[in-house]
C-alpha cells in the first residue's frame, strides 16, 4: 500500500492507544457498572459514603404535608394541583429545623415565569392561563389580587388564614 493510506491508519491507531492509555491512568479501578448493573448507572464504589453523606436539598411536597395538611390538601385540589410546594416556596433544605430558611416568594416574576402568555397550540404550555405582563397591572404584585394556593380572582377566593 502507499504511504497515502499508512499514515492515516498510524495516526488512528496512535490516538486510540493515547486515549485508551489516558483510560487505563485517570478512570479509578472501582469506576464502572458493579452488582446493580445498568440500572443505577456507571458510578465508582469508593465514592457511595461520600454520597450518603450528602442532603438532600429537595424533599417534595409529601414532606410539606406531613405539618401543613390543610394547605397540601387545599392545593392539591387547585389548579396548582401538578405542582411541588419547593417550585414556589424554595427547597425544604433545613426546614423545619431553620423555619426561616424556607421562604415565601411573592414576587410578580415567579408568577410571570408560568403564567406569561405564550401561544404555544397543541403543546401543555398553552392551557396554561396566561396574561401579558406588560398590560396586565404591571404596577401590582399577584399575590394582591390572587392567592397563589388558588388563584382564581379576589372575589372568588377563600378567607385568608389568620
Amino acid at each position: 500500500m502507499k504511504n497515502h493510506v499508512w499514515r492515516p491508519l498510524y495516526i488512528v491507531i496512535v490516538i486510540v492507544g493515547v486515549i485508551l492509555l489516558a483510560r487505563t491512568l485517570l478512570v479509578p479501578e472501582d469506576f464502572g457498572i458493579h452488582e446493580r448493573g445498568y440500572m443505577y448507572g456507571w458510578h465508582r464504589k469508593s465514592n457511595e459514603a461520600e454520597w450518603k453523606k450528602v442532603r438532600v436539598k429537595y424533599k417534595t411536597a409529601k414532606v410539606c404535608a406531613e405539618c401543613h395538611v390543610d394547605e397540601y390538601n387545599y392545593i392539591k385540589a387547585s389548579g396548582h394541583a401538578s405542582i411541588s410546594c419547593e417550585n414556589c416556596h424554595g427547597p425544604a433544605y433545613d426546614h423545619p429545623q431553620d423555619p426561616v430558611g424556607l421562604t415565601i416568594d411573592r414576587s410578580r416574576a415567579l408568577c410571570i415565569r408560568c403564567h406569561s402568555f405564550m401561544p404555544y397550540k397543541g403543546n401543555i404550555r398553552s392551557s396554561i392561563p396566561g396574561i401579558d405582563p406588560e398590560k396586565h397591572y404591571p404596577q401590582a404584585q399577584c399575590v394582591m389580587c390572587h392567592i397563589p394556593h388558588n388563584p382564581k380572582p379576589m372575589n372568588q377566593k377563600r378567607e385568608a388564614k389568620s
